[in-house]
């Protein structure tokens, strides 16, 4: 799942480097919708046993670190410190309740889901890192809001591994997380303005 936001990044020229299970392909996501207003009814994530990566062969030596973690099995709290500790420059994307062992992350970008799940644990160290995305109302940054314009939404899978792509991307331009920021929000309201997972 990961690979989607490879895909997205390698879509704005941007070479990557994925390191994920050995199995990855056999995790699948099947959305049931309604054809006509394609709203998602429920989701069916195929069975997998991961196998946990081995820390101590990562290769920590890219410009910006990227953890797009589905909570699958393959990070756990303790690896992802780790690598948060080790690099100076992480962007996390995690389906896992934060806590301190996120403190050393540049960057959290959380959904608005999974902003209510951590949001008692939330301390103002960690509140200051997070970017929380909001789908029709934009996002929310160190207590400022950046809206997007509004329009029809066709489908938001995927959204937010694009709006990490860009994101990511812009950031690696600018070093300016506002103005990447802004990028990702347009990024990914052009994606849901599609049908199916799209890509920048």
């Amino acid at each position: 799942m990961a690979a989607n936001v490879q895909r997205n990044i390698d879509s704005l020229s941007i070479k990557t480097d994925l390191t994920t299970n050995p199995d990855w392909e056999t995790v699948v996501k099947t959305r049931y919708m309604h054809d006509s207003s394609n709203h998602i009814f429920f989701r069916v994530d195929t069975s997998h046993q991961i196998e946990p990566i081995k820390i101590n062969d990562l290769e920590l030596g890219a410009e910006i670190i990227v953890i797009s973690d589905y909570n699958k099995g393959f990070l756990s709290e303790n690896d992802i410190q780790y690598i948060c500790e080790s690099h100076p420059l992480v962007f996390l994307d995690t389906k896992k309740v934060l806590g301190p062992w996120a403190n050393k992350a540049s960057f959290i970008k959380i959904n608005d889901y999974e902003f209510r799940n951590s949001e008692k644990f939330i301390t103002g160290k960690l509140q200051n890192k997070i970017i929380h995305t909001r789908g029709a109302e934009g996002c929310d940054y160190q207590g400022i809001n950046y809206p997007v314009k509004k329009f029809d939404i066709r489908d938001t899978s995927g959204a937010g591994d694009s709006f990490m792509a860009a994101l990511v991307s812009d950031f690696l331009n600018t070093s300016d997380i506002i103005q990447s920021i802004k990028s990702a929000n347009i990024a990914a309201s052009k994606v849901v303005q599609v049908r199916g997972v799209g890509v920048i």
